[in-house]
């Protein structure tokens, strides 16, 4: 291999531990919350629990020894910029605990040397500007560096084939053994009792909720469970009756660690070498490497597992080590006379999609979870335990988890053959290049609709979102529809073949101008000018019912628009938590007396059956057991056919009244269409655009898709896929949530409090929050920019997550971005807020949004931009056939 590197025997590493424990006395009967795995997760999280108070209620347990973290496998890497703000956040809160700790005297190794990103290509360089336009918004201090400053600050480094770096001096390391014993300490000093050598059988419930505790030394009682038991994690939570969901897998990953090095740098960064997939650093003068490998190797893959830390040291596999050894020493050339220590490999635990597993659980109350930490536990363990343990203290979480919610999942993706296939693939996600809309490539076509081969006999190139298959665009066809023959069997030559259209995945590989933009744009003309037809499966499907109206009281209680409409009205209402902030928006269809139909985003599938659930268990002294919540989301295929010529089309296929004045905007009615019956059919089509949404039994499903493909061909109907109807969303300036609003947001700050029933009697969720809101008043404020001196030809496009500045100053970050077709340039959504010279956020006014200049901060490159406050009227061809316009932003509006 070209290098000097020899092997050697592995070293113990031993180390003195200045906390005790209790193993001698017998298990307590009962505590108020018992943590299971000793790392520093457990360990960080008894600390804060201790800080609450809560010491003496606190139980640690692990199957092996409390700290078990081996010295050998573990990386100390603490960097500040992660893929969500949430993640930042928390690794903030982290380094702050670790200074701490060391200006407490404690010996953590914890040193902030900086880092260098290194960048070989000009999109991981347009990444690290962006990420340095990002950084004003944390007040995060990076700057960006060309080759010839690499070379003169850091003459070890290998720069021939770089295009720059970003160097970020906060960034830090850290040793992970001493900061667990360390919290141990301090947890153990305020009363937290840790147990070792103790297996935990199952966890035990109780109306849905944690009881107790079964380990092999006795039962305790408790009152909350968290799960920080690593790769374990996901077995443990099948211990559990329910069984709770926690989909996290072991791969291979190996650190490589050498020899003392001559005359190296002790203060050298760690270098990140993210298009190699490696990365360096310095530890008591030796080199301390690992990487993130675009194909990993799942281990344990029978499911049976080590029974601890010590046990599950893994075989070194050479061959498969040999292409991140290469990337290290073409970047590092000191490292070809550099002599080898020892290469190590253990289990690290991953999640499907590359992201932390953390908060509580949907399916058992007060059992949380924190896992899925992809070797960088340390980074995550002193964030996420101040996150949760005022979450267990409060019963509120301080801040949306949002992409990093255990809520996050459908039972697929706990599903063991899954995991093996999509861990293949995750771990060099870590350090891939974040293109927009990225998609895995494995653990594909697992939940379809029915129309799913008809679509991709259409050209659809598919996103997957919660495990659903949706067409993202659509492209010309690689093949004749002859060659497809409606994808039935043919015979050739007397042998039988299936010929069926390729599946393709979505892919977005550019911060530019994407390649896909003449088709989505031919799809947006569709939606706009004529027809089209686009698939809304995947939307999250409930059917709530009950005997009498006690489903109309308890929408009305969880709900913050009023709920009680006419039979076959639609309205779009939030349900809220007790600060106003969006839990679910969704849109609820009155099909009877006593039955709605609930419609929410995909991503809500669990997180929304997950927050009614509680919330009925609170409702009338939880005494509603009497609504029915079903989860319907896989009953019905869901067909938007949607643009002027929608109702040409359909009057074709039924026998039924389509005209505005029997069948108004915002209504549902059950319908034939063709042959088929028991259709549910809603007025609206969610992007603004006239058109209806067809919710159809999926036993029919084809024959309705076929039929409308059959009547709408002399219409010129057109497919549309998901970033189509996201362009006409962004551009009429309808927010989404999971991007524009979440349980942070409440609908005065983003313009809906015209949704709001303030001004009746009926109390709902966050009325009291809202009501305060509303007279005390915002401090930030949902709008939408309109770029007018940017060029999509040459310009790097926005994507979300761009800076915003008022007047020079910043003043919020952008939410979602897209191109708008009708006004022909980008728009962009966000919040603006009101910032003083010292940070402080102050309330603000419609007009003190109104009256700054504005620009967006893309990449570096400042955009002018045209603020609005409400959804724009796009010009039509066509005469508007809804009456008056629907306008989904208004601020300023009634509530």
């Amino acid at each position: 291999m070209g290098t000097c590197l020899v092997r050697n025997s592995t070293i113990r590493c031993c180390f003195r531990r200045s906390y005790s424990f209790t193993n001698a006395e017998a298990l307590p009967s009962h505590a108020k919350v018992v943590i299971c795995g000793g790392g520093v997760q457990g360990a960080a999280l008894g600390y804060f629990l201790a800080q609450h108070g809560w010491g003496q209620d606190t139980l640690i347990l692990d199957q092996g020894k409390i700290g078990r973290a081996t010295p050998w496998h573990m990386s100390g890497l603490i960097g500040i910029f992660k893929p969500t703000s949430t993640e930042t956040r928390i690794t903030e809160e982290s380094i702050k605990l670790y200074d701490e700790l060391a200006r407490m005297g404690y010996d953590t190794g914890f040193k902030q040397c900086g880092s260098l990103l290194l960048a070989r290509t000009r999109d991981r360089m347009t990444h690290f500007r962006r990420m340095k336009s990002h950084a004003v918004c944390r007040k995060i201090e990076c700057y960006l560096l060309t080759n010839e400053e690499i070379a003169k600050r850091y003459p070890y480094i290998n720069t021939q084939d770089l295009q720059g770096g970003l160097w970020i001096p906060i960034d830090a390391v850290a040793d992970p053994h001493k900061i667990c014993e360390s919290l141990a300490t301090l947890a153990a000093a305020k009363g937290v009792r840790m147990f070792e050598h103790i297996q935990v059988n199952r966890v035990l419930t109780s109306q849905n909720k944690v009881a107790a505790v079964e380990t092999d030394r006795g039962t305790i009682k408790c009152d909350f469970f968290v799960n920080c038991a690593g790769f374990w994690a996901r077995s443990l939570g099948k211990k559990t009756e329910p069984l709770v969901k926690v989909p996290v897998q072991a791969v291979e990953h190996y650190y490589l660690h050498t020899k003392p090095v001559k005359d190296i740098d002790e203060n050298m960064p760690v270098v990140r070498d993210l298009d190699g997939h490696v990365y360096f650093r310095v530890q008591n003068g030796c080199v301390l490497a690992g990487g993130f490998e675009p194909l990993a190797k799942p281990v344990f893959e029978d499911g049976a597992l080590p029974l601890s830390v010590e046990d599950s040291r893994l075989e070194v596999d050479w061959d498969h080590f040999a292409p991140m050894l290469e990337q290290m020493v073409q970047r590092v050339p000191l490292m070809r006379n550099a002599v080898l220590d020892k290469l190590c490999n253990g289990p690290e635990s991953f999640s499907p999609d590359c992201k932390w597993v953390l908060g509580e659980a949907s399916e058992v109350d007060n059992y949380f979870v924190a896992t899925g930490m992809k070797s960088l536990g340390i980074a995550s363990a002193g964030g996420v335990a101040k996150h949760l343990s005022e979450w267990i203290v409060t019963g509120k979480p301080p801040y949306p988890l949002n992409e990093l919610n255990v809520q996050r999942f459908v039972p697929l993706h706990n599903n063991r053959q899954f995991l093996l296939e999509r861990m293949r693939e995750v771990p060099g996600v870590h350090y891939q290049l974040p293109y927009p809309f990225s998609e895995f490539r494995t653990g594909r076509r697992l939940r379809v609709s029915p129309v799913f081969p008809r679509l991709k006999a259409a050209g659809a190139v598919f996103g997957q979102t919660m495990g659903y298959e949706r067409p993202a665009y659509y492209e010309p066809k690689p093949y004749q529809d002859s060659d497809i023959e409606d994808l039935t069997s043919r015979s050739t030559g007397g042998t039988s073949q299936n010929v069926e259209a390729p599946f393709r995945v979505a892919y977005t590989n550019t911060f530019m101008k994407p390649h896909w933009f003449e088709s989505v744009r031919n799809e947006y003309r569709a939606c706009r000018e004529s027809v089209a037809i686009a698939d809304y499966s995947s939307f999250t499907k409930l059917d709530l019912t009950s005997p009498g109206s006690e489903v109309v009281d308890f929408l009305q209680y969880v709900c913050s628009n009023d709920v009680d409409v006419p039979i076959g009205a639609i309205l779009h209402t939030g349900m809220h938590n007790e600060n106003g902030g969006y839990e679910s928006d969704c849109s609820l269809a009155r099909l009877s007396d006593n039955h709605y139909m609930m419609i929410a985003p995909i991503i809500q599938q669990t997180r929304c059956q997950a927050w009614l659930r509680r919330q009925q268990q609170k409702f009338a002294g939880g005494n509603n057991a009497s609504v029915n919540i079903s989860d319907v989301t896989s009953l019905y295929t869901a067909l938007c056919v949607m643009g002027p010529l929608s109702r040409a089309v359909l009057s074709e296929l039924t026998e039924a009244d389509l005209s505005p004045k029997s069948f108004p905007f915002f209504t549902v009615k059950e319908m034939d269409m063709g042959s088929a019956s028991g259709i549910r059919a809603m007025n609206l089509t969610h992007t603004g655009e006239m058109g209806w949404v067809l919710y159809i039994p999926n036993e029919a499903a084809l024959h309705v898709y076929d039929k409308i493909m059959e009547h709408g061909r002399k219409y010129a109907i057109h497919h549309a896929g998901y970033l189509a109807t996201r362009s006409l969303r962004v551009e009429r300036f309808y927010a989404y949530w999971g991007q524009d609003i979440d349980a942070s947001t409440t609908p005065l700050e983003c313009g809906r409090g015209f949704r709001v029933k303030l001004n009746s009697d009926i109390n709902f969720i966050g009325r009291e929050a809202l009501l305060k809101q509303k007279k005390e008043g915002v401090q930030r404020m949902y709008v939408q920019f309109q770029l007018d001196d940017h060029d999509p030809e040459i310009d790097p496009w926005p994507w979300g997550s761009e800076p915003i500045y008022r007047n020079g100053e910043f003043a919020g970050m952008v939410t979602t971005a897209g191109f708008g077709f009708t006004l022909n340039r980008q728009v962009c959504l966000g919040y603006v807020q009101n910032y003083d010279v010292t940070g402080t956020v102050h309330r603000l006014t419609p007009d003190y949004v109104t009256s700054g200049q504005y620009e967006v901060d893309i990449a570096g490159l400042r955009y002018n931009a045209r603020v609005s406050l409400r959804s724009p009227t796009l010009p039509t061809k066509f005469r508007e056939t809804y009456g008056d316009h629907y306008v989904a932003t208004r601020h300023g509006g009634g509530a």
